[in-house]
């Protein structure tokens, strides 16, 4: 089989984008006749806007040729960017998690326990279940639906509950954003994950598109049919459920101690697969006194940065901003600055809004989501400085998440409220406070406090940010536009800490497994999931 890469396709065409048209481009770029082609298949597509030509599709298409030799002597006339040979001769589907060959469970070992139900939490508890291991998936939180509720009550009342909000219940953090499926990784996994949330009611497009996005409103309907898989392969899920403390015998864990509808109870098991989140800051703190190894991690705070959707697809698409096959734009950007910490821009939600992303009274902490329609009049991205453990002010492993809870609390006590602090960015950088909107309205509920964002944020920070923005405005036409408002702060981009653990995933503590972000080695829905899969797998990747 041969795969062609960075095949052009006109925007004016793309609506007519099919199977034919796929078999005339791949005999184009082979230089052979259509007839030999036996078999196309659609791979990937993705905007090109870099060229002078103008705004195009790009896609890569895998093609399978009748005579094996064939397809080996043609791609060596091409470069491996163009044309690569893959040793294939039929087109299968990758199987999705409940088609993984996986090894039974062992009968001796006592039902595992999976504390998360976030991507890392969910496709772990998945794997184990195909086990046969009947696994026991508990969240803090809420389930989705409910959750929705909570989070409408938080942005319409500003009462925030500790227990189901933006980071806590059902899909963690990952719920209620963009729902990107991005990932710098290079696993055979990334295939399954995004073949399972298909299968549990995403688009079809996650599969084709360069940068697969679901949405939070498509999202919460693809974590309920999830929760329906997981109870139908023998699991058991519980929400309102917190984990509260392990039994350690020798080294190994032997049980885990819950609180379950205000009850306290004690479940026996051998294995504990810790999906928490990077914001469950109590857990981090009990697990550090357990003696579980820790240490402080770099992160990254700031900012969300909102414009006009409008002016960012002009931005980036030019003479062709406005063609009805085009999506709204994205970027993604970074800068150097003079203390090599460097700003870059993270999470950007075309279309979408700012949202509250606290889990504790007296704290602000914001974020950014859209919906899978993409379609909100203001686009946004964090805009981020780095930070490094020796900012924390101690060696401490929680040393990062004291860090964090000062400059929440230093919002919060500046609005007096959940209502966050935000400045305009020619305000910022004349060095005076913002006394309302330009042109761009603020999406963020229950609402800004206009004024200086440095009330909140280090100088290191706001120096930073006011460096690199003109810099960032260089890179994509008006990102510095004066009217551009930026809302503070950012602080959980992602965990402050990591939790030490070998190569199967197993800490020092036996049966003990931290994944995912919380645990700090994982970035994103997707890297998250595989390393919940992974885990359950028992794999060494």
């Amino acid at each position: 089989m041969l795969r062609l890469h960075q095949l052009v396709v006109a925007l004016d065409d793309f609506p007519r984008l099919d199977e034919n048209m796929l078999r005339r481009l791949c005999a184009q770029r082979l230089r052979i006749r259509e007839e030999r082609i036996v078999q196309v298949r659609l791979q990937k597509r993705s905007v090109d806007a870099r060229g002078r030509d103008g705004v195009h599709f790009s896609v890569t298409v895998d093609a399978l040729l009748s005579d094996d030799a064939a397809e080996q002597a043609i791609a060596r006339k091409f470069r491996p960017n163009q044309v690569g040979y893959l040793p294939a001769r039929r087109m299968e589907t990758p199987p999705d998690v409940f088609g993984l060959r996986l090894p039974p469970w062992p009968a001796d070992r006592k039902r595992p326990i999976v504390v998360g139900a976030g991507p890392a939490g969910l496709f772990c508890a998945l794997a184990l279940a195909v086990r046969g291991a009947r696994p026991l998936l508990m969240d803090r939180g809420r389930p989705v639906e409910q959750r929705a509720g909570d989070i409408e009550t938080l942005e319409s009342t500003g009462v925030l509950d500790p227990e189901s909000n933006v980071l806590f219940g059902e899909g963690g953090a990952g719920a209620f954003s963009d729902g990107k499926l991005t990932c710098g990784l290079n696993s055979p996994h990334i295939r399954t994950v995004l073949q399972t949330l298909y299968r549990c009611g995403a688009p079809e497009d996650i599969l084709l598109s360069q940068k697969p996005h679901i949405g939070t409103d498509e999202l919460r309907r693809v974590l309920v049919n999830a929760r329906r898989e997981l109870i139908a392969l023998g699991a058991e899920v519980r929400f309102g459920c917190r984990l509260t403390g392990l039994d350690i015998r020798n080294g190994r864990v032997t049980a885990a101690r819950i609180l379950y509808n205000r009850q306290p109870d004690e479940l026996e098991t051998d294995d504990v697969y810790l999906a928490i989140g990077h914001s469950a800051r109590d857990t981090y703190e009990w697990l550090a006194g357990l003696g579980l190894p820790m240490q402080p991690k770099p992160f990254a705070i700031g900012v969300r940065i909102e414009h006009l959707q409008r002016e960012i697809n002009r931005a980036q698409y030019g003479r062709d901003n406005g063609h009805p096959a085009l999506p709204p734009a994205e970027y993604k950007l970074n800068v150097p600055t003079p203390d090599s910490r460097g700003v870059y821009t993270f999470c950007m939600c075309p279309g979408g809004q700012v949202i509250n992303a606290s889990s504790e009274a007296g704290g602000i902490n914001v974020n950014g989501m859209s919906y899978h329609a993409r379609d909100g009049r203001n686009a946004n991205a964090a805009v981020l400085v780095g930070v490094r453990p020796q900012d924390f002010g101690s060696d401490d492993a929680l040393a990062g998440v004291a860090f964090q809870r000062r400059i929440e609390r230093a919002a919060f006590a500046a609005t007096g409220s959940l209502r966050a602090p935000c400045q305009r960015v020619g305000d910022l950088l004349a060095g005076r406070a913002s006394t309302g909107a330009g042109s761009v309205s603020p999406t963020y509920r229950p609402g800004v406090e206009w004024g200086d964002i440095r009330c909140c944020l280090p100088d290191f920070v706001t120096d930073n940010l006011r460096a690199a923005l003109p810099a960032l405005g260089r890179r994509l036409h008006g990102f510095d536009w004066p009217d551009a408002l930026l809302t503070a702060p950012e602080t959980r981009s992602s965990a402050p800490l990591r939790m030490l653990r070998n190569q199967r995933r197993e800490s020092p503590i036996a049966g003990l497994y931290p994944i995912g972000e919380g645990a700090g080695y994982a970035g994103g829905i997707v890297s998250a999931a595989v390393d919940g899969l992974c885990a359950a797998m028992g794999a060494d990747e």
